[in-house]
């Protein structure tokens, strides 16, 4: 017998496409809708997350199919979605997982790491939702197309400037697209989350990174903790289903309440503030004046 989220959810027995579904996000929000009775084909780039993802899919009877290859690459990504006509033939969701960037100053760039960060950011989302949009109106089911998105489309991000500016332009498009979309019942939403700790992640973060640090986190964080791929996937799986049939041109913020504080942060023994507190200024200065090659003199 189903029980109640079952039966409002409406999950069992449909189709997603996942791209980027291999590791990381990717693979609890395949997990997360598989268990839920979706039958998912997932694309992603790296052959052993992907081996992975079959043995655990295999482990736990869950209906998957995957493909080794680029989404960046749009043949790579029609003859996904060809694939999953052949094999289950229907399309009621789609998830846009893959994304990256490296860190550098914009002007400290090229035209060639710009084209590479929108890539891998913009341009595989269009592709996807082309492919996507005609599959889910022949079926007359409606259907939902989820983008992973990140807090810095929301804020500055020094050292991200083309990331930032290609997330963001990934937000504004599935506003339009939620419109356009409506009379046919395709739902476009997105999901923006602050810092999860994954592979990719950790690649990129800053050598000083105050989110290792259970201090540094509760500064940063108003819920105190860094984010869970489990966070992110239980909000894909809300925007997939039908619990979220009214719900379209929106963007989902698992992040612990870092979009909301939007610059204020708790500082130990201070509270609340938007800026540091004197006196770790003071001590920050004073270190530095003092550290090996800036002794004070006189």
């Amino acid at each position: 017998m189903n029980g109640w989220f079952e039966q409002r959810a409406g999950l069992d027995g449909t189709v997603a496409v996942v791209t980027g579904g291999a590791g990381g996000l990717g693979r609890a929000i395949v997990t997360d809708l598989a268990a839920n009775g979706v039958r998912v084909a997932v694309l992603d780039t790296d052959p052993d997350a992907t081996e992975a993802l079959v043995r655990v899919a295999t482990e736990r009877g869950l209906d998957i199919l995957t493909r080794v290859g680029d989404a960046r690459n749009p043949d790579v990504l029609a003859a996904l979605f060809d694939a999953t006509d052949t094999r289950w033939g229907r399309l009621d969701i789609v998830v846009n997982v893959v994304g990256g960037t490296f860190r550098a100053p914009f002007s400290e760039t090229n035209a060639k790491g710009w084209d590479a960060v929108i890539r891998t950011n913009l341009t595989h989302v269009l592709h996807t939702c082309s492919l996507a949009i005609p599959r889910m109106r022949a079926g007359g089911r409606g259907g939902s197309i989820i983008n992973l998105t990140t807090i810095e489309a929301h804020r500055a991000a020094p050292g991200f400037a083309v990331y930032t500016a290609a997330k963001a332009a990934v937000e504004q498009f599935a506003r339009t697209m939620a419109v356009e979309l409506a009379p046919d019942r395709i739902r476009v939403n997105n999901i923006a989350p602050d810092y999860v700790p994954t592979p990719n992640l950790e690649r990129i973060s800053h050598p000083d990174n105050a989110f290792e640090d259970p201090v540094g986190v509760r500064v940063a964080v108003p819920m105190g903790r860094v984010g869970d791929v489990t966070d992110i996937s239980n909000s894909v799986v809300f925007l997939a289903s039908a619990l979220s049939s009214y719900i379209t041109g929106s963007t989902l913020h698992p992040d612990g309440g870092t979009k909301a504080s939007a610059g204020w942060f708790n500082w130990p023994d201070y509270g609340w503030a938007n800026h540091a507190p004197l006196d770790l200024l003071h001590g920050a200065a004073d270190k530095a004046a003092t550290s090996p090659g800036n002794e004070r003199t006189g």
